[in-house]
């Protein structure tokens, strides 16, 4: 392989994540590499996540083009990448975490506390609509799409007094600073499965030696297993992009903790699970099996609880 291609969406804050994957991969290989931007259904249509079917809309032409060896290597967010395998295609490196977090980005410098009584507050995701129900009861949220600068442009423009966004996005398209006025915190306002991660996807099958070398970099074992531990309660609900869930795993001083919480649509009620494990060692085997085991007693706490009654799950107890 003389040239590694990288392929990914090509929105604005999916090049600057991909920019910054290709220039790891090219220090750690000395080779060359090569971006090639992919549209996906969900870049051109204007109907919301939840209509299209949900967050595979983005992955779905990526992949194709990853099995028609248009490119070597894909780029996602992860929160964006169906929990079902994709036949022929595996997980190749999950690159350290960025900023897990939520921000409120308000005109006029307003926080979540502090937006007036029946303030509009923009976002397409119905966890973010559910919380803001939570919070704020007396918030209009209104339904939104399109990348982050047109999000942001409803609020200059003001035709919305805030939309909420995700930190890591923001700081990858150098805007955080600027443009938060609040930032949520994760323990009360827990994020989407993977949010702040990418996910690296190959072919399977013995990949080329540059870009195994390449995938070992990028690896990072620790955030490896806290996504794996958040997506696999997202996995055991049978939860789709229309189901509103926030789940957030941590490792901390040899301790892998995950709290989920699964809302009802409108806000009026929520569920909540929080376990820990002990990994043997800090081997990636090892937090491999402690991020499935507390997942799996997580789900199956939601799940006694009433999850699947409060919001649009698949499965049952």
């Amino acid at each position: 392989m003389s040239i590694i291609r990288v392929g990914t969406r090509g929105s604005a804050l999916a090049m600057a994540q991909t920019t910054a994957v290709a220039n790891r991969i090219q220090a750690a290989t000395g080779g060359e590499v090569e971006i090639i931007p992919i549209t996906t259904h969900g870049d051109v249509s204007r109907e919301s996540l939840s209509s299209l079917g949900g967050t595979g809309v983005f992955a779905s032409a990526l992949r194709e083009a990853l099995l028609n060896d248009e490119c070597d290597v894909v780029v996602h967010s992860f929160k964006d990448l169906p929990t079902e395998e994709y036949p022929g295609l595996v997980i190749g490196a999950t690159p350290k975490r960025a900023d897990a977090r939520d921000v409120l980005c308000a005109r006029d410098g307003y926080t979540l506390a502090t937006l007036p009584e029946g303030a509009t507050v923009g976002t397409g995701s119905p966890r973010r609509a559910a919380q803001l129900r939570a919070q704020r009861p007396d918030l209009e949220v209104v339904d939104i799409r399109g990348n982050v600068g047109t999000r942001l442009a409803l609020v200059a423009d003001e035709k919305l007094h805030a939309v909420v966004l995700a930190a890591a996005g923001l700081g990858r398209l150098g805007l955080l600073e600027n443009m938060a006025t609040d930032y949520l915190e994760l323990s009360d306002w827990p994020t989407a499965p993977g949010q702040g991660a990418l996910a690296i996807e190959v072919r399977q099958g013995k990949p080329d030696r540059l870009l195994t070398k390449a995938l070992a970099v990028l690896n990072h074992a620790t955030t490896q297993a806290t996504v794996t531990a958040e997506r696999h309660v997202l996995a055991r609900l049978e939860a789709g992009c229309a189901a509103p869930i926030g789940a957030t795993a941590v490792l901390d001083d040899g301790l892998l903790f995950l709290t989920a919480t699964v809302y009802s649509p409108d806000g009026t009620r929520r569920i909540t699970a929080s376990h820990a494990a002990t990994p043997e060692s800090h081997s990636a085997v090892d937090l491999q099996d402690a991020a499935l085991d507390v997942a799996e007693r997580a789900a199956r706490e939601l799940l006694a609880g009433g999850a699947a009654e409060i919001a649009p799950l698949s499965v049952t107890l």
